[in-house]
């Protein structure tokens, strides 16, 4: 089901297409003109975002539930992991290739960038490196569960959370050992500052830590409310934005990094926590969903707020903009994928 709305709180400028799909939104990714989410039943929908009025396109990707999706190395293409244990690229219309499969395991992480042509993956303890003219992958193996990937801007290095810090490797060594960044507790998401100096993870506990890599400065950031579930750098790298709280939590990464200085903090919906931030690709703003449905639009500091969409009582549990910053996808808890659409 398509429907196309004007949106209350963007001036008018806005209207937002709201497809229904039934299950939970595990992950939203995008790659040129398509947007793509992954569902819990396993499948994955292909939207497209030049021309919202038209149906979505449906892949049958696992047999179970997707647990993971990312943008390909290819323009167009995705890549999506499940618990049947297979990694599968799909591309327009509906094509389906199985890239690798782990018998009776889970792959729970991908990610994968563009310009080196590399793709990884995780099951477990163990990660897996795959060069695009690679016949078979490289494996690092943990000493516990990975809990997030994320490949540096440059395409050299693979950052993977697990207990007890995060292990960095180089993607063209075909061996060698890891470049170990130790905090004490469990690491999940990672995310790399855009001038590669910053490795963030959020943590099973309410708090992030970091590191910079310059000089191996550690950055405790504690306090928040509840457990950190998205971060995301705005394009320049100046602020790291954070959900955890009722509040965007957005941390100052210029003249150092965040330590020894307070956050800035924007938005709000009623006391719901901030469940995903996502960064403008070409503008200085972030969206974050909350818990309780609301979507809103806003800048680190004083620039005020824009509500997107109004508190719909269906957490928002995924989102990403499109290349040229003029939409962003929001998807939910119970299936439904809003996308506000903010082309004149």
């Amino acid at each position: 089901m398509v429907s196309a709305v004007h949106t209350a709180g963007t001036g008018g400028k806005g209207r937002i297409s709201t497809f229904a799909f039934g299950d939970y939104v595990v992950s939203a990714a995008v790659n040129g003109r398509l947007f793509a989410v992954a569902l819990g039943d396993g499948t994955v929908r292909l939207i497209d975002g030049e021309t919202l009025d038209a149906p979505s396109t449906t892949v049958k990707a696992h047999k179970g539930a997707a647990l993971c999706l990312c943008a390909d190395i290819d323009k167009g293409a995705f890549l999506s992991g499940g618990d049947d244990g297979r990694l599968v690229r799909i591309a327009p219309p509906a094509t389906i290739d199985v890239i690798a499969e782990i018998k009776n395991r889970w792959i729970e992480h991908v990610t994968a960038h563009a310009e080196s042509g590399v793709r990884a993956y995780a099951s477990g303890k163990d990660a897996f490196i795959l060069g695009k003219k690679s016949a078979s992958p490289r494996k690092v193996t943990h000493a516990s569960s990975v809990g997030g990937l994320a490949i540096n801007p440059k395409g050299k290095r693979l950052a993977a959370t697990h207990y007890n810090g995060v292990s960095l490797w180089w993607l063209a060594a075909q061996d060698g050992a890891a470049t170990t960044l130790e905090w004490a507790g469990s690491h999940l998401q990672v995310a790399w500052s855009p001038d590669g100096n910053y490795v963030l993870t959020a943590m099973q506990e309410n708090a992030l830590h970091g590191w910079r890599l310059s000089d191996g400065e550690h950055m405790r950031m504690s306090g928040y409310a509840s457990k950190v579930r998205s971060l995301a750098f705005s394009r320049r790298g100046h602020f790291l934005a954070t959900g955890g709280s009722e509040r965007v939590i957005c941390w100052p990464f210029t003249g150092g990094g965040p330590m020894g200085k307070a956050p800035v903090e924007f938005g709000g919906a009623g006391g719901a926590p901030v469940t995903a931030v996502a960064a403008n690709p070409v503008h200085d703003m972030f969206a974050a969903g909350f818990e309780n449905g609301t979507l809103i639009l806003g800048q680190a500091g004083p620039g005020g707020t824009a509500l997107i969409m109004k508190a719909n009582g269906n957490a928002v549990t995924s989102l990403v903009w499109s290349p040229d910053g003029d939409r962003v996808l929001a998807g939910t808890e119970n299936g439904d994928v809003h996308i506000a659409d903010f082309r004149e």
